[in-house]
């Protein structure tokens, strides 16, 4: 070979080789590796083996990962490994700020919940936050924001150990710009009221909602909760609703959220769905048909539901909404006033009528059982039902009951046996239907620790867990994920939650699916539920190795209509 030739080549050689690519570097270590795990993956696909990586708070990779370098390893060899449940009506937006840690949710493997039903954080006013004084002062909060973006920069200083989004409520911007008059807003009036949601979904609410049984909710007209919820609609909100009624009329309530639906162009959420009071046990059926012809016919309802046969509440909704016409303190008024109390007392005891008669709902005054009061002398009577309290009291259960809301400034709250378990199971089984904790927050111990909540506080998730999957079999373990985590984040829009999937936060449950259970009672409510081995939100772990860390991962979740605002 000729001499130029052989140095071209060389050349060229040389050239090529310094041209080329520097090797890629080494991918950065996971943080954790959460390995041998039976993955559910959320979708309702049956489980598989494989290892999950995360790396700043997401998933960064699923498969084989044993050569992979990890700063830790869970071996989650015989456990499940899920993504984070999503608790569709949580109400912490309140307890948060007291225990941001929130024990009761986290031990059920709740990382992501949705509050504000009804009467929602804010907008505030100073006349709202005097007339709610009773409340704050109960769990000792000093209500220093006004605003939504206000409040959720209170939680961001603070620290939260869980995930939080939020509606912004009609019966809120109702009260802000009304009171609790029981009248119609004039045209200024209403007009204040859409800018008020418009501005909240600006600040990142998820939606719109309503809690048509307690007053003043019930004075607002469907055409008012349409306009309302149009504006919600604009910034791709949800209308959520705990329905007018959820007993005698539970199908007009119905009807008249699928009209807000279909007029609002909103998608739906019927929270809490149930059939209320021994008369209307076996209408579950009605219901679930009346749903899905209102989506054959292309209106987007869903709905969750907590799964025990007893709901829990104010006992103050036990009296007939004229009475609460102007606030608590008008209602006290007329309870304390003998002609008006008889009449209150008329319209319980009376069958029928236009508003939903909790009194006629119960089997009896000992379905409803005494659970949360403000007034430290009545504290012995939490977990008492009202037959024993009217009993030791001398008295019918009716004064017991009116007797307790004057004495307790109308704080009262009560859980009231009033569904049948085949109902529950049906609503349970409906692809569209989620769950709901509906239930603060809370935690064994300290200011918490002083209620006697409903036992959902504590047990929700793992109670179908134990019951509804691995006793009666009613679902899947892979469906019971689902309806926990994939289908909730795609009602709410959270495009980067509910699914393990490369690239989504990493908020991950591990859990014993033959040991998961719930400890709480309706008798000895304050009790963790047992078998999470493991939470993380946002990739951190709040329970490591079945205990409960001291870390705050938590991040506000905002809806879509959030424009950055501050």
């Amino acid at each position: 070979m000729k001499r130029w030739i052989v140095c071209f080549l060389a050349l060229t050689l040389a050239g090529c080789q310094a041209n080329r690519p520097a090797p890629a570097a080494a991918p950065a270590p996971f943080d954790i590796v959460i390995e041998h795990g039976h993955v559910i993956d959320g979708t309702g696909s049956p489980w598989y083996q494989g290892d999950v990586g995360i790396r700043d708070g997401r998933i960064a990779a699923i498969g084989e990962l044993a050569d992979q370098a990890a700063a830790r390893r869970i071996d989650a060899t015989g456990l499940v490994v899920a993504p984070g449940f999503i608790d569709m009506l949580g109400q912490s937006e309140l307890t948060i700020l007291v225990n941001p840690h929130l024990p009761s949710k986290i031990f059920q493997g709740i990382t992501t919940e949705i509050t504000g039903e009804g009467g929602s954080v804010a907008p505030l006013t100073d006349q709202l936050v005097e007339k709610d004084r009773v409340g704050y002062e109960h769990l000792k909060i000093t209500p220093d924001w006004r605003t939504l973006n206000q409040y959720f920069a209170r939680l961001q200083k603070q620290g939260m150990g869980i995930n939080l989004a939020t509606y912004v409520g009609a019966t809120e911007v109702r009260r802000v710009v009304i009171g609790d008059d029981d009248r119609a807003p004039t045209p200024a009036e209403l007009d204040r009221m859409e800018q008020l949601v418009r501005e909240a979904m600006q600040q990142g609410a998820v939606g719109v909602s309503t809690s048509l049984q307690y007053a003043p909710a019930p004075y607002a007209t469907t055409e008012e909760l349409v306009a309302l919820a149009s504006q919600a609609a604009k910034f791709g909100g949800i209308y959520a609703t705990h329905m007018r009624s959820e007993g005698d009329a539970v199908l007009t309530a119905l009807d008249e959220a699928i009209r807000i639906g279909r007029e609002a162009k909103i998608p739906v959420e019927i929270w809490h769905i149930k059939a209320a009071g021994k008369n209307n046990w076996g209408r579950m059926k009605e219901i679930v048909a009346k749903v899905d012809e209102a989506r054959a016919s292309g209106v987007d309802v869903t709905a969750d539901t907590y799964a025990y046969p007893a709901w829990f509440n104010s006992m103050s909704a036990f009296v007939p909404p004229w009475a609460h016409d102007g606030g608590d303190r008008k209602m006290l008024d007329r309870l304390k006033d003998p002609a008006a109390r008889a009449r209150i007392i008329k319209d319980m005891e009376t069958p029928g009528g236009d508003w939903d008669n909790e009194w006629q709902e119960i089997p009896g005054p000992e379905a409803v059982l005494v659970s949360v009061v403000q007034n430290p002398a009545l504290r012995k009577f939490q977990g008492q039902t009202l037959a024993e309290i009217a009993k030791a009291r001398g008295v019918k259960p009716i004064d017991a009951l009116l007797d307790l809301l004057v004495e307790d400034e109308g704080y009262t709250y009560c859980a009231v046996f009033g569904m049948s378990e085949p109902d529950i199971a049906l609503a349970l089984s409906q692809p569209w239907v989620s769950v709901d904790n509906d239930s603060q927050g809370t935690a064994p111990d300290g200011l918490l620790g002083e209620e006697h909540p409903h036992p959902r506080a504590y047990g929700t998730f793992p109670r179908i867990l134990r019951k509804y999957v691995r006793d009666e079999h009613l679902l899947r373990l892979e469906e019971a994920i689902r309806k926990f985590s994939a289908l909730p984040a795609q009602r709410m829009r959270l495009a980067d939650r509910g699914v393990l999937k490369r690239g989504l936060w990493a908020d991950v449950v591990v859990f014993d699916a033959d040991q998961i259970h719930d400890v709480a009672t309706f008798e000895n409510p304050n009790q963790l539920s047992v078998g999470m081995k493991y939470v993380l939100v946002n990739g951190v772990p709040v329970i490591d190795d079945g205990k409960a860390t001291e870390a705050l991962p938590g991040k506000v979740l905002r809806g879509p209509g959030y424009s950055g605002q501050k």
